[in-house]
């Protein structure tokens, strides 16, 4: 996750706190925001997410995989009938 979208959430959940609760203790804002952040980072880290970018190379190596893999079973099948074949004539 980067560093971005990890500010971005703990301003929202930093804005979330209820003003009443944060107007009596001068800074517990930013703190508040710091520690929102840390456990955001260490949450994230813990989680091993991929980014969009990286998800979807994976997604399409996957997909030739697949495709590689019906084209070999189909020349599998194709030479398994031309075995039978071999063996039907010749037998």
């Amino acid at each position: 996750m980067d560093k971005q979208t990890i500010e971005s959430l703990a301003a929202k959940l930093t804005d979330a706190v209820p003003a009443d609760l944060a107007a009596g203790m001068k800074g517990v804002g930013e703190d508040l925001k710091t520690n929102f952040r840390a456990v955001l980072q260490s949450s994230f880290e813990k989680m091993e997410l991929v980014s969009r970018e990286e998800f979807e190379v994976q997604r399409k190596v996957l997909q030739r995989t697949r495709e590689r893999l019906e084209a070999l079973e189909q020349q599998l099948q194709e030479l398994d009938a031309a075995a039978k074949s071999d063996q039907d004539g010749t037998g």
